[in-house]
């Protein structure tokens, strides 16, 4: 996507870029200030590739980096290793930007504040609902008070639930969700909800500015719905949902993350396959929603692509 609006980049918003340094499990550190050729990097060897450096900042300071994207997978117990390379990258001088939910449930302040303290920023708009803006629409809307929100955040339940309305077991359904590629082969985060409990941590945490604890958010999955409940709710009007919802209180906020049946007029039940949709409470927009329907493969990676732009235009 970058080398796709590598044009748009450079005459609309004044950007250039060059790779200096890519990281995973397979290529180990890679890192050459003079750029690196993304074309042949997917064919490169650990064995074959450039002498790899060690850790995230010898790996920084050798790439010379001014923003790094950071795409690692979520740890719900802790936010690392994501945490350490936001960190490290601020530290180092360089704008970070992450897909990670992790770093804004486990350190989002710390990050935050660091972040502002180095004059760079901290952006992560593909944590939730993949790149459509939900976290760069509040700062649009200044002296907005979000009272709570509630919504549907997990595409994988999401498929599930649609087809076992069909008939197909939870194992059946999940299988399929499996082989079509929207669920993991293992999907404990998605169906035992703590993937949705993360996404409404992080809204609460940014959104609403109160820190949240997973355990301070009830949660409970679909894993023991059965086809007959989903089935006879589906028929009877009101079909399950996995719902998330957050509630600001006199104490700070209730937030939950469970099967619900919804009203089939109403909004979040027409949400289907890997729809996301999120519905605000404002004090001054009683209802504000956001529907993203059935996004593709790079609409995270368009998150980063338009935080790789806000970033660049300080």
């Amino acid at each position: 996507m970058l080398e796709d609006r590598s044009q748009e980049l450079r005459e609309r918003y004044g950007i250039s870029y060059r790779i200096t340094g890519v990281a995973s499990r397979r290529l180990g550190w890679i890192a050459d200030a003079g750029g690196l050729d993304s074309a042949s990097l997917p064919g490169v060897s650990r064995a074959g590739a450039p002498a790899p450096h060690q850790d995230v900042r010898a790996w920084l300071a050798a790439a010379r980096a001014d923003v790094l994207f950071e795409a690692s997978s979520l740890n719900v117990e802790n936010g690392q290793p994501a945490i350490d390379h936001i960190r490290a990258a601020l530290e180092h001088g360089a704008h970070a930007i992450t897909a990670n939910k992790g770093p804004i449930v486990h350190a989002y302040r710390e990050l935050r504040d660091l972040a502002a303290a180095r004059g760079k920023r901290f952006l992560f708009e593909s944590t939730v609902m993949d790149g459509v803006p939900v976290f760069s629409l509040f700062p649009q809307l200044p002296l907005i008070h979000l009272q709570g929100f509630h919504g549907i955040l997990n595409s994988t339940t999401n498929v599930i639930l649609g087809e076992m309305e069909q008939g197909l077991s939870f194992d059946e359904a999940l299988k399929k969700a499996q082989e079509l590629g929207v669920a993991e082969t293992d999907a404990t985060h998605d169906i035992d909800g703590w993937d949705a409990a993360v996404k409404t941590a992080a809204l609460i945490t940014v959104l609403m500015d109160i820190p949240v604890r997973l355990d301070q958010i009830e949660r409970d999955g679909i894993r023991d719905l059965t086809t007959s409940a989903v089935r006879n709710a589906k028929r009877d009007g009101w079909p399950f949902k996995l719902v998330c919802r957050a509630r600001r209180t006199a104490n700070g906020v209730e937030a939950s993350v469970k099967p619900e049946k919804v009203l089939s007029t109403q909004p979040m039940a027409r949400i289907t396959g890997t729809s996301s949709y999120i519905y605000f409470e404002t004090d001054i927009f009683p209802g504000l929603a956001i529907t993203e329907e059935n996004p593709g493969l790079y609409a995270t990676a368009y998150g980063m692509l338009a935080d790789f732009v806000r970033a660049g235009k300080g």
